[in-house]
């Protein structure tokens, strides 16, 4: 398997504090790898050096084939990210962050007019098209958050907090929208603090006082811990 993350005691200091202590892992093309963490935890920091932002201090790590520490600019063009916080523009309707966050990524005019009736076809956005992206429901906001995310085919997309504050069935049919990423071979990489989302996950990392203390399948895990719950294998590793 082609290997698309690879953290290698990875590690980030502000001072005498390391939030992010020595992360080794690996994340193959295709996998959906879940990345868990209390406010804190240092998982925001971690992601921060995973896409480019944020420069180590020591260790290093491998994204699309290019390392955080000296590549950071190629990091960024060969992946995706979606923020809960921010992901488009509220000002703009759906085919105008289209073209400006294609446009980012070098999407000539002919691709992002086939990209944009792509987005709006497979998530039924017909009525909303006239809309700015404020008005449109979260739920909606967010899968086209996503879709705008793989414009530009990434290798990997990193997904912060991605469905926080959406009702139950619209995580469910975000989530199908990521196996059907993962099932063309995207990469996922995911944080999220709904314990019963990370059972989605092929593969999950649990940080703690920022180092990863437990990584495996969630089946696993739970066998490991004599748990019935991810949230029981989490509190046992925080305590």
């Amino acid at each position: 398997m082609e290997t698309t993350i690879k953290a290698t005691n990875l590690t980030k200091s502000f001072g005498d504090f390391t939030a992010v202590d020595k992360l080794n892992f690996e994340v193959e093309k295709g996998e959906i790898f879940g990345f868990l963490g209390a406010n804190g935890a240092g998982k925001t920091t971690a992601m921060k050096m995973l896409i480019g932002i944020s420069k180590p201090t020591a260790g290093d790590a491998m994204v699309a084939n290019y390392k955080v520490s000296t590549q950071a600019d190629l990091v960024k063009k060969n992946i995706g990210y979606m923020s809960q916080k921010f992901a488009l523009y509220d000002d703009l309707n759906i085919k105008e962050n289209i073209q400006f966050f294609g446009g980012i990524y070098g999407l000539n005019a002919k691709t992002l007019q086939q990209k944009y009736q792509q987005v709006v076809e497979n998530l039924g956005l017909e009525n909303y098209v006239k809309q700015l992206v404020k008005n449109l429901p979260l739920g909606l906001k967010q899968k086209l958050a996503f879709s705008v995310a793989l414009l530009h085919q990434p290798k990997v997309v990193f997904l912060d907090e991605p469905t926080g504050g959406v009702d139950p069935i619209t995580r469910r049919q975000f989530w199908e929208l990521i196996y059907e990423a993962a099932d063309r071979g995207t990469t996922i990489f995911v944080t999220t603090h709904y314990m019963d989302e990370a059972e989605y996950c092929d593969r999950i990392s649990m940080m703690v006082d920022g180092k990863i203390k437990a990584l495996d399948t969630p089946k696993a895990l739970k066998k490991e811990f004599g748990a019935e719950t991810l949230n029981e294998v989490f509190l046992n590793l925080a305590r």
